[in-house]
């Protein structure tokens, strides 16, 4: 619960200051709050470190940081702290103050993201979280052939519309976004269809054009009927037909939340069981305490190395002690297994008396009962 609330209070504080204490460069800041932020996000590098670089599992360093990355939550990590990093190297500067703020601004939306990690403990959300993270899976191929034929339809009409405009920020526009809303209905007839163009209105910036050019513009209107098609009739059938597959991934996960519910709240409890007690920045004090006994660890290692090595031919003795208890622990072994064999066969053999004796009583009953009806 602890970690949650300083979760919490570090979103507000990041959000306050990006929205109201973002100083400029220096020598006029960072402001005071903006430099405890920054001591924040210093102790959960620390803690990434430390999670990843200093566990107790005995392998290489590699292997170690491998296993960290296998988890998509610790690539979210990774992701915002390192745009955390390039955002503030940047706003340090006043050429790019605007870029660096930019990129803070979206390295917040990734930190606000963790969040949804954060409450996958809860009964209720931990298998919703599950069901959007598969729902995403599956809309994946429909997104893949939607980006195919926007792509396609948006350079086409790009380079038949405005063959002479070479300002990036306009060939962004014309290739992705205007075909994007044009998906919805939003068609902007006038910048398209030659009888609705007003080129009265057109530009002209560094001898570079950017007016409609109606040249072939019957192909134009004809693209867009194509492309509207295919985009809300096949595109979106598409879609609903992945749906059902997607409502059938709900069904299954579902029904089965209280397991699902149950493995993301025991993977929780492992994760946060091998954290340090405080949460950040507090933490910073663990991480003190970690790095001192490790140190004192080292120390008394090497002193009992020092202490306990082995004189010469000592190792040898030990060796030969070692087979010959290797070998009376064998024998052992097989000794009881033949006591064992040999007490299995004589169960065995009272069993069968038994039986024998048992059904010896009945061959005499059976004589006597023969005996008696030959009498009557």
């Amino acid at each position: 619960m602890g970690n949650v609330i300083m979760y919490f209070a570090f979103l507000f504080l990041f959000s306050y200051v990006l929205l109201v204490d973002f100083k400029p460069p220096p020598p006029k800041g960072p402001s005071i709050l903006e430099i405890i932020l920054y001591f924040w996000v210093f102790t959960v590098v620390l803690e990434e470190i430390r999670q990843s670089f200093f566990t107790d599992e005995d392998m290489n360093l590699m292997k170690k940081f491998k296993l960290y990355v296998e988890d998509n939550w610790n690539k979210c990590d990774m992701v915002a702290i390192f745009l955390f990093i390039v955002g503030v190297t940047c706003r340090m500067l006043n050429s790019t103050f605007q870029d660096g703020r930019t990129i803070l601004a979206i390295d917040f939306m990734v930190f606000t993201l963790r969040l949804i990690h954060i409450f996958a403990i809860h009964k209720q959300l931990g298998p919703k979280i599950i069901i959007v993270e598969r729902m995403v899976k599956d809309v994946f191929f429909f997104l893949f052939f939607l980006t195919v034929w926007l792509i396609a339809y948006g350079v086409t009409t790009q380079a038949m519309l405005h063959p002479d405009d070479s300002r990036a920020e306009w060939i962004f526009r014309r290739v992705l976004y205007r075909p994007y809303l044009q998906i919805f209905g939003q068609i902007p007839l006038d910048e398209i269809d030659s009888s609705r163009m007003e080129l009265k209105n057109c530009t002209s910036k560094d001898n570079t054009l950017s007016c409609p050019n109606d040249y072939a513009n019957w192909l134009v209107i004809l693209l867009l009927v194509v492309f509207l098609l295919v985009t809300n009739v096949l595109l979106m059938n598409l879609l609903i037909a992945m749906f059902r597959q997607v409502t059938y991934t709900f069904q299954v996960v579902q029904g089965n939340a209280d397991i699902f519910w149950k493995f993301q709240r025991y993977n929780l409890i492992v994760e946060y069981h091998g954290r340090p007690a405080f949460a950040p920045p507090f933490i910073i004090i663990d991480h003190i305490k970690l790095f001192l006994r490790r140190i004192f660890k080292k120390m008394e290692h090497k002193k009992e190395h020092m202490e306990r090595d082995l004189p010469e031919g000592l190792d040898q003795k030990i060796i030969t002690w070692e087979m010959l208890q290797k070998e009376n622990y064998l024998a052992n072994l097989e000794k009881k297994k033949k006591e064992s064999n040999e007490e299995r066969l004589k169960k065995m053999s009272d069993k069968v008396n038994n039986l024998s004796k048992y059904f010896s009583g009945l061959k005499e009953q059976d004589k006597r009962l023969r005996s008696l009806e030959s009498q009557t």
